[in-house]
């Protein structure tokens, strides 16, 4: 079986959680006989193909990017001729532009949608392009959303409940590098014995401006690790509260990132937004057994993080609510560390790549069956 992948943005280029997804939906669904590839934009002048893993990924130029949506002449044709090749296509939304190349190219081969978020920023251009999404959705085989909280709390996939089915997203722990003991202790002896911990990019919905609040008086480690459009403005507001217990340590690489999970107490993830329909660095520190304070906002965030179980949920928006589960996670050891706990036990049997990969391969031989 083949399938044809497409979404605006990919590895190694840019490293996000859609692109993570794709890469373990690609890679997992390899052992079941399902051979991926992968079509995405790259601001490269002369984008080459590569291999990512075991699997080829096609680049077209990136021309223009508006409102977070990426435009390419030369994607129509390169869709075109790899939708031919493949069995099936499967479509990452959002990004607008993907429906519009889907009907120009007028392919005909069945596809399914991984609707990974409502789009929640653009509103008056979510009016103009309404009725194209509605057409490019209800001609879709089936919609794959990934909890059943986002599901319930999206408008449009309520249109839709007849044809979507919630497959979570899964990470393999075995892909995940072992630190050595040499960057280990380089962050400890830097970072002391305890401190909370974010990672991600530091984008507008990750609620960071609120963690920053939410840290003032208190004195607990903060490491903020990523990058993004964010990120003067977040060193700005730190330096103004004078937080000098928080760490920005810019974007770290996987050694890094897993030392720093391995290590940390318990992880923060403010995000207070639906733009965050989900979480990937959420369920990767549930994967290495960490508590978490995450907030409300209708998605996959309380699917991972279940409040009371697996770490603290608080209302989006309320620095005051996220300082006290901090506190209680850092005044209460013993209680963080069975939250810990319940997360991994969590992350075992509900969010693993091979479980993913088998109920999305399991998905396509149902649309090609029909």
């Amino acid at each position: 079986m083949r399938v044809l992948h497409f979404f605006k943005t990919y590895l190694p280029e840019t490293v996000g959680g859609i692109e993570q997804v794709i890469y373990q939906l690609c890679e997992s669904t390899r052992p079941l006989g399902v051979d991926s590839e992968v079509l995405t934009l790259s601001a490269d002048r002369d984008p080459a193909e590569l291999m990512v893993g075991t699997h080829k990924v096609h680049r077209a130029r990136l021309d223009l990017q508006v409102a977070s949506t990426g435009f390419s002449l030369s994607a129509l044709g390169r869709l075109k001729a790899l939708a031919r090749e493949a069995d099936l296509v499967h479509y990452h939304f959002p990004w607008p532009f993907m429906d519009v190349l889907h009907f120009a190219a007028r392919i005909d081969k069945p596809f399914v949608v991984s609707y990974h978020s409502d789009i929640v920023r653009q509103k008056y251009l979510l009016q103009l392009y309404r009725p194209l999404m509605h057409r490019f959705l209800s001609r879709a085989e089936c919609i794959i959303a990934a909890s059943p909280n986002y599901l319930e709390s999206s408008e449009v996939l309520q249109g839709f409940r007849d044809k979507t089915q919630v497959i979570p997203y899964g990470l393999d722990e075995a892909a995940y590098p072992q630190p050595s003991e040499a960057r280990l202790e380089h962050w400890r002896s830097r970072l002391g014995a305890r401190f909370f911990l974010f990672v991600g990019v530091l984008r507008y919905y990750k609620g960071l401006h609120i963690l920053l609040e939410a840290m003032t008086d208190t004195g607990y480690p903060l490491v903020i690790a990523g990058a993004g459009p964010m990120e003067q403005e977040l060193r700005s507001q730190a330096a103004a509260l004078k937080l000098s217990n928080v760490h920005f340590v810019g974007r770290v690489d996987e050694e890094d990132k897993c030392a720093l999970l391995q290590l940390c107490s318990a992880f923060v993830f403010p995000s207070h937004l639906r733009s965050e329909a989900f979480g990937i660095s959420l369920l990767e520190a549930a994967m290495y057994g960490k508590p978490l304070v995450s907030c409300e906002i209708g998605s996959g965030t309380s699917y991972i993080n279940v409040h009371g179980e697996t770490g603290l949920v608080v209302p989006p928006d309320d620095p005051m609510a996220f300082r006290e589960a901090m506190r209680a996670l850092w005044e209460q050891p013993r209680m963080a560390q069975q939250m810990g706990e319940k997360a991994a036990t969590r992350y075992a049997q509900l969010f693993t790549a091979e479980t993913m990969g088998r109920q999305v391969a399991q998905v396509y031989r149902e649309v090609l069956g029909r």
